[in-house]
């Protein structure tokens, strides 16, 4: 809205995602323009981005998808070069740096035009309940984004733009602003758990363990395996069995979605994607994990791949 999206614009979008992103887009009545994904990072390919764009394409969405960052130097290059807007999607990256090739280091979340994030207890900078932030480095940007979250108004009872009521509540900021001082400390504890998990599953035959990319930090919202030659859902129910919580993140890629119908996306060849959607499952992470949780948690897995 901030950006002055016209209806019948194109935003391209990652498909394998939470469709979150996705799904403002069509309340917009913009159109979602799902593309190809990393195999190995899984988050939006940049040479996909390049090939999908038209005369009708306004803005990308990349996702840092379960705590990795997005390529962002390659994608700001075409975004520059086309004149779009970047919004980022870091609902899973909060406190996830990227090294530029001339060493500069940005957060995630603060390299694009628009930067979303959320609080929603899961993540790795949660609230008491529901909530988001948005950020930018531009001023007039942010007076927007400022009065579109609070009914359109600058000035009380003054609306200068149709808004909505998206206004973070104060409970919730005043353990924000306790948990954020914090953050640093919560992303090492998620990476540790993560390390472990590594050495654990490394050159397994049947998993593939999540790649770290030299130029990011991995803050690991989610530890996400990909299986080969293994029945996921039998493994799934292995872990059930013991009390071990695992999940798909996601069943179902956005484009295939009954809500996107209209766009006719559902028969777009995402090859990389549909073969991620059968092979993806996250074990449990998170700050409080401890050696022997997490030894029982891998002992689970190999035990099933190993039988």
């Amino acid at each position: 809205m901030a950006l002055g999206l016209q209806p019948g614009d194109e935003v391209i979008t990652p498909s394998f995602t939470y469709l979150a992103n996705n799904e403002v887009v069509a309340l917009l009545r913009l159109t979602p323009v799902f593309v190809e994904v990393d195999k190995q990072t899984f988050n939006i390919d940049p040479a996909a981005i390049e090939k999908a764009i038209t005369p009708k394409t306004k803005a990308i969405v990349p996702v840092h998808l379960y705590g990795q960052a997005a390529n962002m130097e390659a994608i700001m290059k075409i975004a520059e070069k086309h004149h779009l807007f970047v919004v980022e999607d870091n609902a899973q990256a909060i406190g996830c740096d990227f090294t530029f090739s001339d060493g500069t280091v940005k957060k995630t979340g603060t390299i694009g035009h628009v930067g979303c994030t959320s609080f929603y207890p899961s993540k790795n900078l949660g609230a008491f309940g529901d909530g988001g932030a948005m950020c930018t480095n531009v001023d007039e940007l942010a007076e927007k984004l400022r009065m579109i979250a609070n009914h359109g108004q600058k000035t009380r009872y003054y609306h200068d733009m149709v808004g909505c009521n998206s206004r973070l509540d104060s409970i919730q900021a005043a353990i924000l602003d306790i948990k954020l001082r914090h953050l640093d400390a919560y992303c090492r504890a998620r990476q540790q758990a993560a390390d472990y998990y590594d050495q654990a599953f490394a050159n397994h035959p049947t998993m593939t363990i999540p790649f770290r990319a030299s130029n990011s930090t991995h803050v690991f919202h989610q530890y996400t395996l990909i299986l080969h030659d293994v029945n996921r859902d039998a493994l799934q129910q292995h872990l059930a069995d013991k009390k071990i919580p695992s999940m798909i993140y996601y069943p179902l890629p956005a484009h295939k979605q009954k809500m996107f119908e209209i766009y006719q996306t559902g028969s777009l060849d995402l090859e990389i994607t549909d073969w991620l959607n059968k092979r993806v499952i996250s074990l449990p992470i998170h700050t409080e994990l401890d050696e022997e949780q997490l030894k029982y948690i891998s002992d689970s897995v190999l035990e099933f791949v190993n039988k």
